[in-house]
């Protein structure tokens, strides 16, 4: 018999803790970081949209969090972290562009691909070897990384609908499939990540979103290519 891993517990009804209040701010994140240590799913507020995460290392956990989408391993899930220093131990080496990019951008709206270390034991989808990753911008979600570990995190919606940008709108879409709901009201700006791949001899934007390819030229010191 296996832990239990399912979406929720048999008979469990989805929890919104408020986290503009205190109080309910700390038993959110106590519950969600017990939820994410049993293998179970939180939806928690990000600085672009509500993300639905769960445990990076728990294959069965990603499985799950996939299956509350509706999507398949073929979009694998980024991995939020909340701080700097996480990367150290999640990637094969962190690149001096890589470096520039945290330090300017982190906690924010970018996103690195990096190959991850192939010590890891994750299974994240069909990642080909890499891992995107991203700090966000958002106390909520950064005290709850900073409790549990990197966490792999989706946008909180089902595939097809669009982003929520509540609490709410998430659990009006995944429902009791997610146990604890973390409410930091509305959301930011409902604008994605711009995404900078570093696998290869070249840096190469391949979504531009919330940091300008200008804003990365700068940092970087190059004309950074677009992704066609």
């Amino acid at each position: 018999m296996g832990r239990p891993a399912e979406l929720t517990r048999l008979g469990e009804v989805s929890t919104v803790y408020d986290c503009s209040e205190p109080s309910n701010r700390a038993a959110g994140l106590a519950a969600a970081a017990g939820a994410v240590r049993s293998g179970r799913l939180v939806v928690l507020p990000t600085d672009t949209v509500y993300g639905i995460g769960c445990d990076a290392f728990d294959a069965e956990a990603v499985r799950s969090l996939l299956e509350a989408k509706g999507r398949g391993p073929d979009m694998p899930v980024p991995v939020l972290v909340g701080s700097w220093t996480t990367i150290d131990g999640l990637v094969l080496s962190v690149p001096r562009q890589a470096r520039a990019l945290i330090e300017a951008f982190w906690p924010g709206g970018l996103s690195l691909v990096l190959p991850h270390a192939p010590s890891l034991a994750w299974d994240l989808g069909q990642t080909r070897g890499t891992v995107m990753l991203r700090m966000p911008l958002h106390p909520v979600a950064l005290e709850l990384l900073r409790d549990v570990g990197p966490m792999a995190v989706s946008s909180a919606n089902k595939s097809g609908f669009a982003p929520a940008s509540s609490a709410q709108e998430a659990r009006d879409q995944l429902g009791d499939a997610v146990p604890v709901y973390l409410d930091g009201g509305l959301s930011g700006e409902n604008i994605a990540s711009t995404i900078v791949d570093l696998t290869g001899a070249d840096a190469l934007i391949l979504r531009e979103g919330a940091v300008s390819r200008e804003e990365i030229n700068e940092v970087l010191g190059i004309e950074v290519e677009v992704a066609r």
